[in-house]
């Protein structure tokens, strides 16, 4: 494994849009623990899988304080069991979960599915 392939000190964070609800974040959690591999990287304890107040949710554009976008936001962070994890591979895995769930949401309900932003964080950036 080529330096800076392994597992660094960093999180996974997903964000959707602001037209997701909350119901949006829970089905999306829900599909991607049900996603190979990542459901046997959780099964196995070497990831695990958070809902969390957003980091760096900013004001609304129309300048009034409000927050823009959803509250919340998922993150999937490498545990020290999962020490073999190669991330950029498991970037990819939940890049690809993401975009099968919308897809899937297409199918089963009317408009367009919130976008999405599947990012690494730095743990130490938090």
């Amino acid at each position: 494994m080529a330096e800076g392939d392994g597992v660094a000190d960093q999180d996974i964070c997903i964000r959707l849009d602001g037209t997701a609800t909350e119901g949006d974040i829970s089905a999306l959690r829900n599909w991607l623990e049900r996603e190979k591999p990542l459901d046997d990287l959780l099964g196995h304890g070497r990831v695990r899988m958070r809902v969390r107040p957003a980091t760096d949710v900013g004001p609304a554009a129309d300048g009034s304080g409000a927050p823009m976008g959803t509250s919340t936001e998922i993150v999937i962070a490498v545990t020290s069991a999962g020490a073999t994890v190669v991330f950029q591979e498991l970037l990819e895995q939940v890049k690809r979960g993401v975009l099968a769930w919308q897809a899937n949401r297409r199918r089963v309900e009317n408009g367009e599915p919130p976008q999405g932003r599947v990012e690494p964080v730095n743990r130490d950036d938090r």
